[in-house]
């Protein structure tokens, strides 16, 4: 079954190529042309239901849409559904980063878990069909590691793989990541709904 992303992150479309052979993965076309969804939900699911309801108006394909994040436990569960703009710029990684580490200064490695939340929602014609929600549990460590990724993924020391996000290529990472997790969710999704 072929699904149409709703996104233009680059690094979530290189996450996504790397899970292709469990779901067939597009990229919605024209989305680049269409209006922006606003994204004024309090919750990572509820900005991706608003983000596939609203761009699955303009198609009759089947529309996933991704809301994701990092919440780190010592900074109250930030910067949550703010991830990409945490520093003020939207999709500023490097000062993302460095805000992080500013705001976990003097914390010891043992206080700094965290977790990566993504919610995946599936939607047609402006109706949520369902949602899916993959986590990654892990630490954030005192400097970067690695440089792939995209995101926090050089901070984040992935409990499951031993290592950073950053620090593996997509395919690997689809195993252990918060993305792969919601993935293979569709996937049973779909064999079990016999789509």
């Amino acid at each position: 079954m072929t699904f149409y992303l709703a996104t233009s992150n680059q690094g979530k479309l290189a996450d996504f190529a790397g899970l292709a052979p469990t779901v067939h993965w597009e990229l919605l076309p024209g989305f680049s042309s269409l209006p922006r969804a606003e994204e004024t939900g309090r919750t990572f699911e509820a900005n991706a239901r608003l983000k596939a309801e609203f761009y699955s108006q303009y198609t009759d394909a089947t529309v996933v849409a991704d809301d994701s994040g990092l919440e780190v436990a010592a900074l109250g569960g930030e910067p949550g559904v703010d991830s990409a703009l945490y520093a003020g710029r939207h999709g500023d990684d490097e000062a993302n980063n460095r805000l992080v580490l500013e705001r976990l200064h003097g914390v010891p490695l043992n206080q700094r878990q965290a977790e990566f939340v993504c919610v995946l929602a599936v939607a047609r014609a402006g109706r949520t069909l369902a949602c899916f929600t993959g986590r990654a549990a892990g630490v954030i460590l005192e400097a970067p590691r690695g440089d792939g990724g995209f995101g926090y993924d050089p901070l984040f020391f992935s409990s499951g793989a031993g290592c950073t996000f950053a620090e593996l290529d997509p395919a690997a990472k689809g195993r252990y990541s918060h993305r792969g997790a919601a993935v293979r969710q569709i996937a049973e999704w779909i064999h079990h709904a016999g789509r």
